[in-house]
């Protein structure tokens, strides 16, 4: 049985590790967020100590990584905002834990060089949830792709995310691209890695809209013409949706057809962590194209689309 501790335990994508962590059959020892709103924790490790001040939660894994006992940590989970992971994968280095934490890795692609180093001189390993590439229609899909591949044709696609937020979402830290890094980092940074782990590498790059709400753009890679768009603004919700009171629409199609994938999601996180444990998970050098790819379209400038711009940006410029 191993030991975690978790960064972020009051945040939106926590509880998913933390079934993960019981599902696996593993043990939450200790935990931390700023927040005190982590009753979630009855339902999992009601044992499990907890911190709101980061100084104390150092101090107590410092004192169990010393005393060589029962509860020392084998992992850190870390689930704090975006612009935190970078500082907290190093804390858990430091305190001689493996560390799985959420996508994204960073924000930055040179944090990545940052983050190798600091792994290398720990001896320990960084991993990262990249749960889609281990979705069952999308391992078929790039299994298919793959095989098409020698006639060197590319397929076309088209994505489509649009997830309505509230107002809170701009007053939170995830409306503040210092900390969240953007719409296509904070909501579309698993489709850019899934796009790249079916099709190859990213060949060229546009983008068509860049706004605190929306972005939208173009992307070709080895195997595919990419037209894609990301949103968070309830307007951009396909009428069909809004009239059903629906908040979120996701649509990938691929040389026309829709790809089915709305299910399959409810183990990814347990899965994921399986094949950490089993010295099997993504690192740093696998999130590395997705970063390098929204880190770009983050400080882009929109050009005048020519013809391959994803359909919704030809409806809002009418």
């Amino acid at each position: 049985m191993k030991n975690f501790a978790l960064i972020g335990a009051a945040g939106f994508i926590a509880p998913r590790h933390m079934e993960a962590i019981k599902a696996t059959g593993h043990r939450l020892v200790a935990a931390m967020d700023p927040s005190d709103s982590v009753g979630v924790l009855d339902s999992y490790f009601p044992d499990c100590s907890f911190f709101t001040e980061f100084e104390r939660f150092d101090r107590h894994i410092d004192k169990l990584q010393r005393s060589g006992g029962d509860d020392r940590i084998d992992y850190v989970s870390v689930c704090s905002p975006n612009y935190l992971h970078d500082a907290h994968i190093r804390f858990a280095l430091r305190s001689g834990a493996d560390v799985i934490c959420e996508k994204p890795l960073v924000l930055n692609p040179w944090n990545l060089d940052g983050l190798t180093e600091a792994q290398e001189h720990s001896g320990r390993q960084v991993n990262t949830i990249l749960q889609l590439r281990l979705h069952p229609t999308i391992t078929a899909l790039r299994d298919r792709v793959a095989a098409q591949a020698a006639g060197g044709e590319k397929h076309e696609v088209e994505l489509t995310y649009v997830t309505g937020r509230g107002l809170w979402y701009s007053y939170s830290w995830k409306g503040d691209d210092r900390k969240a890094g953007g719409i296509a980092t904070n909501i579309g940074i698993h489709f850019f890695d899934m796009l790249h782990f079916v099709f190859g590498e990213l060949q060229q790059s546009r983008v068509h809209l860049n706004e605190a709400s929306r972005a939208a753009g173009y992307l070709e890679y080895e195997g595919a013409r990419v037209r894609w768009f990301l949103s968070v603004s309830i307007d951009d919700l396909p009428e069909a949706q809004r009239s059903s009171g629906q908040r979120t629409f996701r649509s990938i199609t691929i040389d026309g057809q829709e790809m089915e994938f709305s299910g399959g999601f409810a183990d990814l996180h347990t899965r994921s962590y399986a094949e950490v444990l089993a010295r099997n998970g993504f690192g740093i050098e696998e999130s590395r194209a997705a970063i390098e790819t929204v880190a770009a379209i983050r400080s882009s400038e929109p050009v005048s689309a020519s013809g391959d711009e994803h359909p919704f940006v030809r409806s809002l410029r009418g």
